[in-house]
């Protein structure tokens, strides 16, 4: 019974593919299409610092990236963001900051919508902007459900594996 309510949570926070998240007018869709832009990065290649302005949403097109950032003197690996990863939602929705720094680990490419044309799309088409924290809100329970399971690991492991 309970594996059953934990199932039905996690497909209720499961991340929603690009083309979900992005339903609006075709008018809106030609706006978005138009402006985004096709980044290349090569293996190190920094897309972008924490605490930088952020220019946009990121879409991960191919090759892989880490996210990490630095928080109380401390650094961590947020983790690794694939073909198919949106990035970036809180800091686009947000205050236009980036939240972490991402950094190729293999040479990729990312597609990135501008800020400016988002700020537009919402403008004009304002459930966009509903869908995208909806997606964000996904996201932020994905994290706490990673964070929970991870504990619950730790501290299996730490009592010798009884439970």
């Amino acid at each position: 019974m309970q594996t059953e309510a934990r199932a039905a949570r996690s497909d209720l926070v499961a991340p929603r593919p690009l083309a979900e998240l992005l339903v609006c007018p075709p008018s809106i869709g030609n706006l978005l299409s138009s402006s985004a832009l096709c980044l290349h990065f090569g293996e190190g290649d920094v897309v972008f610092r924490q605490c930088g302005d952020c220019r946009g949403l990121y879409l991960i097109v191919s090759g892989q990236f880490q996210r990490r950032t630095e928080r109380l003197e401390k650094r961590l690996i947020l983790g690794h963001a694939r073909a198919g990863d949106l990035i970036e939602l809180a800091a686009a929705l947000g205050d236009a900051r980036h939240t972490c720094t991402l950094t190729a680990i293999t040479a990729g490419s990312v597609l990135m919508l501008p800020i400016e044309a988002l700020n537009r799309a919402f403008e004009a088409y304002p459930p966009l902007r509903m869908q995208l924290l909806e997606e964000l809100a996904r996201e932020v329970s994905r994290g706490y459900q990673a964070c929970s399971h991870l504990h619950i690991f730790k501290a299996r492991r730490g009592s010798g594996g009884a439970k």
